[in-house]
């Protein structure tokens, strides 16, 4: 079975300090608020991979309103304009996409070939962003204001798949260092990157020229904040005007109207190894099933920020709920009688170990023994991508990637999958998740991805186990923070103070 090594948010830890949010960039001072100010934002993942947008790190970048790419993802989990004002599709295999008036953040124009080498620079990254996974494409300038792609097999969601952060486009200037990407003053977004201190902070200006107007904010000052109590202290004492990842068991310390709980599309599951070991009997995987007490999870472990778990979709997917079919062939629970396994998880997201420990003590009330792992990811995903593990808890964003319900089914379990987690590698699934990447209209692709989920659910390879909402700190003299379901987003041009 392929795998490829496609590493998450590590985390450092490096604790707020009265001071550390002072002004270090250009532009307007920070003191007081008001049109001007410059915002400071505590991000909890640091860069993992020096900021290139192919990797993890891509949506650190679009959250902070540095990149975009010729598609946005809207509201409904539609694919809307951004640096493409408009598209239409020529064949089966081509579209052909209009380019606004937009100009990096260096001065140089957005222009046909500009837009059309940034793409292809995308496609030859190694390894390929998750968006591109199993997806060729070539991309070509068409007259003054046309960008026409070109994919090697049909692709009916390709305008929600440029959506994806990691297909942000970059000016040429990104690219001048052979086997790098460097976003720093090379994007389009209203936000520039200025400097980078490492894993420890970021500064960055507004940019004036954006073409969607100018932000509110003369800039923001990142810190990459490791520790959740850190963070939400910064918050109460007015260091940080946003906190994003505020942990449950530190939602109470926050006043109520400084703490946003969102209902995101990311999921918590535990993820059985299907493939060796005692979990590849299906009767074991079925008895996990049913020693698994979702709700609580739900109320105890994420104190209400978080729905029991249903499916691979929560309740974000809006459109989920109402087309979900009963799991396809479900064995029958076997006694564990004593069967020994090895259950792992990771601390980056703190409610991840609590919930770890909470299925360690269900699973041996239920006849399992259970040894517990948990390390940091960095030090744990090349281990879960080997099958070391019997079995595994992840939080996984179904839909940041693509926005396609079906891309995330395609990676995580099929017998092909990048990130496939479960080492699940069936016929039947295979089956239905390539009769749903063959669906062209939206309707009939929702129901071949739930028609699949069925068929996937059915082998009790993956639990659900909860729908997480995500806490953001919001301070009271903050307004336009952009809370987005997908994780994609936090600061736009209208986030002021």
């Amino acid at each position: 079975m392929r795998r490829r090594l496609r590493p998450l948010l590590a985390l450092v830890l490096a604790p707020v300090v009265a001071g550390c949010f002072a002004s270090s960039g250009g532009g307007d001072s920070a003191d007081g608020p008001g049109a001007g100010s410059r915002l400071r934002v505590a991000l909890a993942f640091p860069p993992a991979e020096n900021l290139s947008p192919y990797g993890a790190d891509a949506t650190i970048l679009s959250r902070l309103g540095v990149t975009e790419g010729l598609t946005s993802l809207d509201a409904n989990g539609a694919a809307g304009p951004a640096l493409a004002a408009s598209w239409r599709q020529e064949d089966e295999r081509t579209w052909l996409f209009t380019l606004r008036e937009a100009t990096f953040q260096d001065g140089s124009k957005v222009t046909p070939a500009a837009v059309a080498a940034s793409l292809t620079h995308a496609t030859r990254a190694k390894p390929a962003p998750a968006a591109l996974a199993g997806v060729t494409l070539t991309a070509k300038a068409e007259g003054g204001d046309g960008v026409r792609i070109t994919t090697g097999a049909p692709d009916p969601i390709l305008p929600l798949r440029l959506s994806s952060p990691s297909l942000a486009v970059l000016s040429a200037k990104a690219y001048r260092e052979k086997d790098d990407v460097d976003p720093v003053g090379t994007a389009t977004g209203p936000y520039a990157l200025t400097k980078v201190m490492g894993t420890a902070a970021a500064t960055l200006d507004r940019y004036d020229d954006y073409w969607g107007g100018r932000a509110q904010a003369t800039g923001i000052d990142v810190k990459f904040v490791a520790d959740g109590t850190a963070r939400a202290s910064a918050l109460r004492t007015d260091q940080v005007d946003l906190a994003e990842a505020i942990p449950v068991a530190q939602a109470a310390t926050l006043d109520k109207g400084t703490r946003e709980a969102t209902a995101t599309t990311r999921t918590t599951s535990l993820l059985l190894n299907s493939e060796k070991g005692p979990f590849k009997d299906a009767g074991l995987r079925a008895a996990a099933r049913a020693a698994v007490d979702t709700s609580a999870l739900a109320e105890d472990v994420y104190e209400g920020y978080a729905d029991a778990g249903t499916g691979i979709y929560g309740p974000a997917v809006t459109w989920a709920a109402g087309k979900r079919t009963e799991p396809v062939g479900r064995a029958t629970p076997e006694r564990p009688d004593g069967t020994r396994i090895t259950l792992a998880t990771y601390d980056n997201r703190p409610e991840l170990p609590e919930v770890a420990q909470v299925l360690k003590q269900q699973l041996e009330k239920a006849g399992f023994e259970v040894t517990l792992e948990v390390r940091e990811y960095s030090r744990l995903e090349s281990d879960a991508l080997a099958g070391k593990f019997d079995a595994f808890v992840l939080a996984r964003n179904t839909l940041v990637d693509t926005g396609d319900p079906v891309s995330v089914l395609a990676g995580d379990y099929t017998c092909d999958g990048g990130y496939n987690l479960a080492q699940l590698c069936d016929k039947d699934v295979d089956r239905a998740v390539a009769e749903a990447e063959r669906a062209t209209d939206t309707a009939g692709r929702q129901d071949a991805a739930m028609a699949a989920e069925a068929r996937i659910l059915g082998t009790d390879a993956v639990l659900p186990l909860v729908h997480q909402r995500i806490i953001t700190g919001v301070g009271t003299s903050v307004s336009g923070a952009l809370l987005d379901p997908y994780e994609r987003t936090l600061v736009g041009i209208g986030t002021r103070r």
